[in-house]
């Protein structure tokens, strides 16, 4: 069974700094696209960053384009989310997801990916 571990969440002031760590058991990361995504309070989840199978292309929205960068290690079979300059409204629970079929390319949409995490809280406040 595969399960998606996320960590590296924490309360930081506006203009801080965090990374996210996302590590895979029961599979392993080389093998499928990732993304990641949040959900705010009352708000639905939305697309953070997503990263190719080779790693070679990553793609973002512009609410962090700049300020984000998504990697991955797949010798720690692990994906990571830098995050830079944080604004409160980077607020949210973020999760990594995990595409496990045909296709080598970034995904964008929730139903593109087959395995989710729980999820780690980032609280960006003064």
């Amino acid at each position: 069974q595969v399960q998606l571990i996320e960590s590296g969440g924490g309360l930081v002031r506006p203009g801080g700094s965090l990374t996210l760590s996302c590590v895979a058991s029961g599979g392993t990361v080389s093998s499928w696209p990732m993304g990641w995504f949040r959900q705010g309070p009352g708000t639905g989840r939305e697309f953070v960053a997503a990263i190719n199978l080779s790693g070679s292309v990553t793609f973002y929205p512009d609410s962090v384009k700049g300020r984000f960068t998504i990697s991955r290690d797949n010798a720690r079979n692990t994906v990571y989310l830098q995050m830079n300059n944080l604004k409160p409204e980077d607020t949210a629970v973020y999760v990594c997801a995990a595409r496990d079929r045909y296709g080598s390319s970034w995904y964008r949409h929730e139903y593109e990916y087959d395995y989710w995490g729980q999820g780690t809280q980032v609280t960006v406040s003064s």
